[in-house]
């Protein structure tokens, strides 16, 4: 994909900016600050999936699909939550400034290319899309968000009733306020995909089983 040129006059706000606003509002307003958090910002004992970059808080009611290859790289992230889902993905960002106004505007323009509706709309988490697209399904409706930390982006992509209806995400949204970013320190090209992996004991364990299915003789 080809990212676009920053808009004049559109500003982003880093997560940071936005926590030392409502910190400056007063103690009552504290409680409207929420994730992604980057792992330096976090000291609690909420149980997460380690998936490397992401850390997905584990709630009973959400499933967590995982594809990866035969290495253990995870090439995509669905959290499920009944008729709704999210895709998480994490890339890295500069030091100076957040990236999602130009992320969102060049998902806009390629939705427009490929003859989708897209609108921008005021969320949560700042700007956000929605887009209606098709599929050999038919229509589907999909909500991109986004959120700039330190040297990080989380992109999350609601499907279902919750791409519309914000107010039915439920857990999906206590996994996306709860997620946590391990950037790690060593220098990445700006807008690259963080590394994500299976942790290791669900690598091990599909390793042992790929191995003991190519020892099982192949019935004719």
């Amino acid at each position: 994909m080809i990212f676009s040129r920053k808009r004049a006059g559109a500003e982003r706000r880093t997560r940071d900016e936005r926590t030392t606003e409502v910190l400056d509002q007063g103690a009552e307003a504290s409680a409207l600050v929420r994730g992604p958090y980057d792992i330096s910002e976090v000291d609690d004992d909420v149980q997460r999936l380690d998936l490397g970059s992401l850390h997905i808080p584990a709630i009973a009611e959400v499933e967590v699909r995982v594809q990866a290859d035969p290495q253990g790289v995870v090439q995509q992230v669905v959290l499920v939550h009944g008729d709704n889902a999210l895709q998480l993905g994490v890339f890295a960002a500069p030091r100076s400034e957040g990236i999602w106004d130009e992320v969102r505007e060049e998902i806009r323009q390629s939705l427009l290319r490929d003859g989708a509706a897209a609108q921008e709309v005021e969320g949560e988490y700042g700007p956000e899309l929605h887009a209606q697209v098709r599929t050999p399904d038919g229509p589907t409706n999909l909500r991109f968000v986004g959120v700039d930390g330190p040297r990080w982006m989380v992109r999350g992509v609601f499907q279902g009733p919750v791409a519309t209806d914000p107010a039915a995400a439920g857990p999906l949204a206590e996994c996306l306020e709860g997620l946590v970013v391990d950037r790690g320190q060593e220098a990445k090209p700006v807008r690259e995909p963080l590394p994500l992996r299976l942790p290791r004991e669900i690598a091990d364990q599909a390793g042992a089983e790929d191995g003991s299915a190519a020892a099982e003789p192949r019935q004719v």
